[in-house]
């Protein structure tokens, strides 16, 4: 039995099917951890739905930025963008099934593996968020998705404010804080008060910013983290911390990790790629 965590899909199924022939995968056996962007920008978004809800528990899926912009779309409450590739999706015969399996995805996932704890997210978690309360507050997120009155949560998801955290945030201010930095956090003070004018890599960090996982009192420091959404970061394996956005719509590779426990309880990885067909100029 492996554990693959998979980078941004973004609509992209001819290279998951390729990857996932490459790692041999068997969902009878195996057990992949897609870190969100599943859809769009890439054309074949429902395709890549589709193929994951036919996993059934052997794909366990994160929701990333794009795909709770496919649901506020399908709300209504939101309009396609230029360069959205979601129409044949929103009008297949099996959209509602999929926009409904879609909601019930997660925003955050913890699981032990040896010794470790492995935490996995979208984009990034705050400074002051341990692992337990990052997994909480995205349950928070969770209930309000699949809520019946969900198109409320999508009117009031949008926007950059409150851009910092504090345990006395209620209502939707409180559900957009989680949603940004588990979403689309990249940068922020070493404080923890979030940044999102800026995407590239880390030799461009701007003056004052750090990368969120480089925050200095980060509370899930000793947990590892794995994510993906920053796709100009590219491929980073550190003791701790993996970035597995490896570009794949934008021309790069989709990448798959394997983990695993040694004997002494420590983390074995195994990284495997494919090359990707640029579907979309460079971009967010």
């Amino acid at each position: 039995m492996a554990m693959y965590l998979i980078g941004d899909v973004q609509g992209c199924d001819t290279a998951l099917d390729r990857l996932t022939q490459a790692i041999d995968f068997s969902p009878s056996r195996d057990t992949l951890y897609l870190l969100g962007d599943l859809v769009n920008r890439g054309p074949e978004s429902a395709a890549v739905l589709r193929r994951l809800m036919g996993y059934g528990s052997a794909a366990r899926c994160l929701l990333g930025n794009h795909d709770l912009h496919l649901l506020a779309v399908s709300y209504g409450v939101r309009k396609p963008g230029k360069r959205d590739t979601l129409a044949p999706l929103l009008e297949g015969d099996d959209a509602p099934a999929l926009l409904h399996w879609l909601r019930h995805q997660k925003l955050a996932l913890y699981e032990k593996v040896g010794n470790s704890g492995l935490l996995m997210v979208h984009a990034g978690v705050l400074p002051a968020w341990t692992a337990i309360k990052a997994v909480a507050l995205a349950q928070e997120v969770e209930a309000a998705l699949q809520a019946p009155d969900a198109h409320l949560f999508f009117q009031q998801m949008y926007g950059n404010g409150p851009d910092a955290w504090s345990d006395t945030l209620v209502g939707a201010d409180r559900l957009r804080v989680i949603v940004n930095a588990l979403t689309r956090l990249r940068y922020c003070t070493p404080e923890g008060v979030m940044e999102f004018k800026h995407s590239g890599g880390l030799e461009a960090a701007p003056a004052g910013l750090v990368p969120w996982f480089d925050a200095p009192a980060r509370q899930t420091r000793g947990e590892v983290m794995a994510f993906g959404h920053w796709s100009t970061l590219g491929w980073l394996h550190r003791t701790d911390v993996w970035a597995l956005d490896s570009g794949c719509v934008w021309g790069g590779c989709l990448s798959a990790l394997r983990v695993a426990a040694t004997p002494a309880g420590g983390l074995a990885t195994e990284l495997a790629q494919v090359k990707c067909p640029q579907s979309q100029e460079p971009g967010d």
